[in-house]
C-alpha cells in the first residue's frame, strides 16, 4: 500500500512579498517523512478569501491530509478559520472550550480577553481542537484539513499534537552520493538506474565549489533500506567507470 498523502498550504502576504521566510513547510516535511506520509504538494497563497477556499477544497480532495499554516491570530487579516468554515459549508462562532481555555491564560497574565483576542476562540460547527502549548489559542480540525498558526514555535507544537494521531505509512529512508562530477557527466548512469527502481525516488542536485569545480548531491529514498542500499551500491560502481 502507498504511504498517505499530504498537502501544505501556507497562508499569508508576508510570505509572498519575502517579508517573512517561512520555516513551517521544511519542518512539517521532515515530520512527515519521518512518520511515513508524503508531503506531495505545497502552495503558498495571499490573504484573500476566494484563494483560499479554493485552495482548501482542492487540496482536501486530492490528498488524505492537508496542513495550513498562518491567518488564526486576532488582527482583521486573519481570515483563515472564516474561509475553512466556507469552504466546508460550517457555521463559525466562538467556542465554549477555546473560550474558556483563552480566558484562563490571560486571566494569569491579567490581561483582557478584549474582542480581538476572542476571535482566537471562532471556531468552524465541528471541528476539532488541536492543542497549543506554547500560546495556548488553539489550532482546529475540520475534516481532513489541520489548521494550525504560522508563528513557528506554535506550528511545531501543534505538528508534534497532531502526528500521533494520524495513520502512518513506512518510513522513508534516505541515502545521498556526493559526486564530484557535473550533471552531464552523471546523467545517463543515473537515468538507466532510475528505470531499472521505478518505485525509488532518485534525484540529482548540483552545486558549485568556492574552487569553481561542479558536482552534485544524488539523493535515492525508498521504504526498503535494503533496495535504496543496493541502488546506491550500484551507482557508485557505474560513476567509477
Amino acid at each position: 500500500m502507498p504511504n498517505p498523502s499530504a498537502a501544505m498550504l501556507v497562508i499569508g502576504d508576508e510570505i509572498l512579498s519575502g517579508r517573512t521566510r517561512d520555516a513551517n513547510m521544511y519542518h512539517l516535511a521532515g515530520e512527515l517523512t519521518e512518520a511515513g506520509i508524503d508531503l506531495r504538494e505545497v502552495r503558498v497563497v495571499p490573504d484573500e478569501k476566494a484563494t483560499i477556499i479554493e485552495a482548501v477544497r482542492a487540496l482536501s480532495q486530492r490528498h488524505e491530509h492537508v496542513f495550513t499554516s498562518g491567518g488564526i491570530g486576532p488582527t482583521h487579516d486573519d481570515i483563515t478559520a472564516d474561509c475553512i468554515a466556507e469552504a466546508f459549508d460550517r457555521s463559525i462562532d466562538i467556542r465554549a472550550d477555546a473560550r474558556a481555555l483563552l480566558e484562563a491564560h490571560y486571566a494569569k497574565s491579567g490581561t483582557e480577553l478584549n474582542a480581538a483576542r476572542l476571535r482566537m476562540a471562532r471556531i468552524p460547527e465541528g471541528g476539532v481542537l488541536i492543542d497549543n502549548p506554547v500560546s495556548v489559542a488553539p489550532g482546529f480540525i475540520v475534516e481532513n484539513v489541520y489548521v494550525m498558526a504560522g508563528v513557528p514555535s506554535v506550528f511545531r507544537a501543534m505538528v508534534a499534537a497532531v502526528l500521533p494521531t494520524l495513520t502512518s505509512g513506512a518510513r522513508i529512508i534516505s541515502e545521498t552520493l556526493q559526486v564530484d562530477r557535473g550533471e552531464g557527466d552523471i546523467a545517463g548512469p543515473l537515468g538507466e538506474l532510475a528505470r531499472q527502481y521505478p518505485d525509488l525516488s532518485m534525484g540529482s542536485y548540483p552545486f558549485q565549489k568556492t574552487t569553481g569545480s561542479y558536482g552534485a548531491n544524488i539523493v535515492i529514498r525508498g521504504t526498503d533500506a535494503s533496495v535504496v542500499q543496493e541502488a546506491m551500491s550500484k551507482l557508485a560502481l557505474a560513476l567509477q567507470r
